[in-house]
């Protein structure tokens, strides 16, 4: 069961009867909040309320995967941070996606963006390497002791994106996924129950959304939650560029499904309506 599901639970049932009466009682506050209260302006900044720092992984010392960066809060105070993968497309570098690495730590996450063993890997063996990049991370002796292991996501472009489905339908403990004009020939994921957000790109040629991120969305029937954004007038190559909008709805939807978040349900739903001067053609939440 998600985590965000258990506190649910929880909360539901706290209640104490004492006699024929039924006292309620005022649930905890969430204790994976971190931060203050979000706004449109903190959640589309480059740069939230923590300072950061980061450490390579050599391709000699990854074990699963082609090597990587941690970007990660240097706090030692404000408690354990969720953690996050980013995997980057075919034929591509972690570069090409480095810039979400500091700008999602900086809201209170480690992150690791990664290189693949192979730049020609499928979605499949990229799945694979998130999870592996997922499990080095939480196992690292800078940043262990910053974690959460309970509170997992990942985050790809292109096949990368078709990875993270692929990472969600292995690792059913997984949080959130997140797919950056995702690319997968396999169009149902009914085994996924991650809170999943599908990014398209209006003018995306290489993966269009109709055959990838839309059919991905619609067969997320078991995800815990589901969502598609589209990007107007964008290529397939959005994501390889400082984007405030993949920025803003990735942050708030790791906010919301990692640490079980509420203050960023006012993004997500119910959600932004498409129109020529926010950048976005299409919105989707079930």
């Amino acid at each position: 069961m998600k985590l965000s599901r258990l506190i649910a639970v929880a909360f539901a049932g706290a209640a104490l009867t004492v006699g024929a009466a039924t006292q309620p009682v005022v649930a905890a506050d969430n204790p994976y909040e971190r931060g203050p209260a979000p706004t449109n302006s903190s959640i589309e900044a480059t740069r939230g309320p923590f300072a950061v720092s980061t450490k390579t992984i050599s391709s000699l010392s990854a074990r699963g995967f082609g090597g990587g960066t941690i970007y990660y809060p240097t706090t030692t105070t404000a408690g354990t941070f969720g953690v996050v993968a980013i995997s980057p497309g075919y034929t591509a570098a972690q570069s090409t996606i480095s810039w979400l690495g500091p700008r999602i730590a900086s809201q209170g996450f480690v992150v690791i963006t990664i290189d693949t063993n192979s730049r020609f890997d499928q979605p499949g063996p990229r799945g694979t390497q998130l999870l592996a990049a997922l499990d080095q991370t939480i196992a690292d002796t800078t940043v262990r002791s910053r974690i959460d292991a309970s509170r997992q996501a990942v985050v790809g472009h292109s096949m990368g994106g078709g990875g993270t489905l692929e990472a969600a339908k292995t690792r059913r403990s997984l949080e959130a996924t997140i797919g950056l004009t995702p690319w997968n020939l396999d169009k149902s994921w009914p085994e996924v129950e991650a809170a999943s957000l599908e990014i398209g790109a209006q003018n995306d040629t290489v993966a269009p959304p109709g055959s990838h991120a839309i059919p991905f969305y619609n067969s997320l029937t078991n995800a815990e939650r589901r969502s598609y954004l589209e990007l107007r007038g964008a290529s397939h190559f959005a994501p390889n560029s400082s984007n405030t909008t993949i920025a803003k709805y990735s942050i708030a939807w790791l906010k919301r499904y990692v640490d079980n978040d509420t203050r960023y349900e006012q993004f997500i739903s119910p959600g932004p309506s498409p129109s020529l001067t926010n950048g976005i053609s299409d919105y989707r939440i079930n």
